[in-house]
């Protein structure tokens, strides 16, 4: 669906962006996370072909931006942070003049506005003023414009910014709704938004790609867990001796007993290490009261790319 190169990006002496290369596979939500000038909105701007690229490419459902850009932007939809609305014009005149803008023909437009208008619940206030409506409403009016012409590929930039939380809660219902047809590229600062909506992550810092990862694999820990109870022999040095054992922190739980942190190695099987250790814990004569996989939530992740970098 989207496979991007080297992508750099200049502005003067400033790198905004440096040789950044990812791919999205089709209907897949990814969340393009990062601090404030890492590069997230230059990304986009050059994926949507409003920014020419420095130097890299990038080729969208088989298609090269550099060279045929009309193309590839006939199949997007892009919501930036700060949309252009009219606040003058009335919604279904407003997608109406954006669904011009896309090249869209006069008999094809009234069922463009009436299919985005449906998919954004708006069919009701389509003859409002832009200017009566909510922040929600004009968000919605905002995801409306950029489904137009059926995009395959929408770029959405803080949909949820300013939303109370039910505005929120039906975005995001709106946002799943729109990934069982098309590819979503999700821009946010807001963590939980990731966390709900999206398959996979790309963290960006100082305008390079730090981390390219799936969520699924991203709360996946290579550390276990073990609560057990004292015994007569000290239970690490058993665990340190298991080769799928890096170390073992140990330290004294609340009700008297023992949690043991236990890191692997980056390439053993969970179920295997788990089986060594809890053989480990019945030799030694010890109680075996837990054994889990420790999960790493994405806000600590999110600390500790940044940590690492500054």
């Amino acid at each position: 669906m989207i496979e991007v190169q080297s992508l750099t990006r200049h502005f003067g002496k400033t790198v905004a962006v440096e040789d950044v290369s990812f791919t999205i596979g089709d209907n897949e939500v990814v969340g393009l996370l990062g601090h404030n000038g890492a590069g997230k909105t230059t990304i986009m701007k050059m994926l949507s072909g409003y920014l020419e690229p420095s130097d890299g490419s990038i080729n969208i459902n088989g298609v090269d931006l550099a060279r045929n850009a009309q193309a590839v932007q006939q199949t997007l939809g892009y919501l930036p942070e700060n949309l252009p609305v009219y606040p003058q014009m009335i919604v279904a005149d407003y997608l109406d003049y954006i669904a011009t803008l896309k090249g869209i023909t006069a008999s094809q437009r009234p069922g463009e506005i009436r299919g985005a208008l449906a998919a954004t619940d708006l069919t009701e206030r389509a003859l409002d003023t832009i200017s009566v409506l909510s922040r929600g409403f004009r968000q919605r009016v905002g995801v409306a414009q950029a489904l137009l012409g059926n995009p395959r590929l929408l770029i959405l930039d803080e949909p949820t910014n300013g939303l109370d939380p039910n505005q929120t809660e039906h975005m995001r219902r709106l946002i799943r709704r729109l990934a069982r047809r098309t590819t979503i590229i999700l821009s946010t600062h807001i963590l939980q938004e990731v966390e709900a909506l999206c398959d996979r992550v790309l963290m960006l810092r100082n305008g390079q790609l730090a981390l390219n990862q799936s969520l699924s694999d991203l709360h996946k820990s290579k550390i276990l867990l073990l609560h057990t109870n004292h015994t007569e022999q000290p239970l690490a040095p058993y665990l340190n001796q298991l080769p799928q054992v890096v170390f073992v922190n140990s330290g004294a739980t609340d009700d008297g007993n023992l949690q043991f942190d236990i890191h692997l190695h980056a390439n053993t099987e969970l179920e295997t290490a788990a089986n060594n250790i809890a053989q480990c814990v019945i030799k030694a004569g010890a109680k075996l009261y837990q054994l889990k996989a420790s999960t790493a939530d994405l806000d600590s992740i999110f600390r500790e790319v940044y940590r690492d970098g500054d």
